[in-house]
């Protein structure tokens, strides 16, 4: 199947990672397959996220409405999620970079597919969520949240778009286990639409009609209005903005306090 590229979009390398670049093609018309390579596991850094940005913006207003594909040319991973000691370094990462990310995509005024051709952890897992479809080719990778393994909460406008698409029972174990979904362990869990190949992704595409969805001038509308209450998490802005730091703060001093009322309380026992 011919593709032909309409754009390419760089990005920029940095002291921590090598750069790399997105380009976006069309294996059928109106079909944007978004391409990223930023080695080696496409960290959601703020130059990955502005270039993401740049290329959605571009296909929105450059370009006939269609359906948006986001894939990956790393055959191990779709990504790896955040470079954590980046994103807590850098000042406003969440509010200016990745949440507004998350919020294009959630809202953004055609059909998204991520197509999952590898790993896709923690906030790789979370960028594949605010897509309104996911294809997992089912070769290679899981689906994870494995904050519970490097020990860091879940803030709040990540943990919302789980609540809202996923049903309790796998929204627990995807937390509190930090359980890894193959293919078809994410397929039953209702994770994923379907398992394949791009070809997969161009048949749900015929299947659900999506190309005439694009048409209508109310669908970026309509999801903002169903995803109401992650677009307002995703939209906080300074003091409303949960800190990843700061709740680690708070769950220090509570067990600081616990351990100071546990050593009074114990004192006051032995006097008995």
């Amino acid at each position: 199947m011919a593709s032909n590229e309409l754009f390419s979009i760089p990005i920029p390398t940095t002291k921590s990672h090598p750069g790399g670049g997105i380009a976006c093609t069309c294996p059928v018309p109106q079909v944007y397959l978004l391409t990223w390579t930023s080695p080696p596991d496409n960290r959601l850094t703020p130059a990955f996220n502005s270039a993401l940005m740049t290329a959605l913006d571009i296909i929105e207003f450059g370009h006939p409405p269609g359906v948006v594909i986001t894939t990956s040319a790393i055959s191990k991973f779709y990504s790896n999620g955040l470079d954590l000691q980046l994103a807590l370094s850098t000042p406003g990462f969440m509010e200016n970079s990745l949440y507004p990310l998350f919020r294009r995509f959630l809202t953004y005024p055609m059909p998204t597919i991520a197509l999952l051709n590898g790993h896709s952890f923690a906030g790789g897992f979370m960028l594949a969520m605010h897509h309104d479809y996911r294809i997992f080719t089912g070769t290679k990778g899981y689906l994870c949240v494995n904050e519970l393994e490097f020990g860091v909460p879940l803030m709040p406008p990540m943990s919302s778009i789980f609540r809202i698409k996923t049903v309790p029972h796998v929204y627990r174990d995807m937390v509190l286990e930090a359980r890894r979904f193959d293919a078809k362990a994410a397929l039953k869990a209702g994770l994923i639409d379907g398992i394949g190949e791009l070809d997969a992704a161009l048949k749900l595409i015929e299947e659900r009609a999506l190309l005439k969805k694009a048409t209508s001038k109310a669908y970026g509308m309509l999801k903002a209005e169903m995803y109401r209450e992650s677009v307002a998490l995703l939209d906080a802005k300074g003091k409303d903005v949960a800190s990843p730091t700061q709740w680690q703060a708070n769950e220090k001093k509570r067990k600081t306090d616990g351990a100071k009322w546990f050593k009074e309380w114990n004192a006051d026992k032995a006097k008995l």
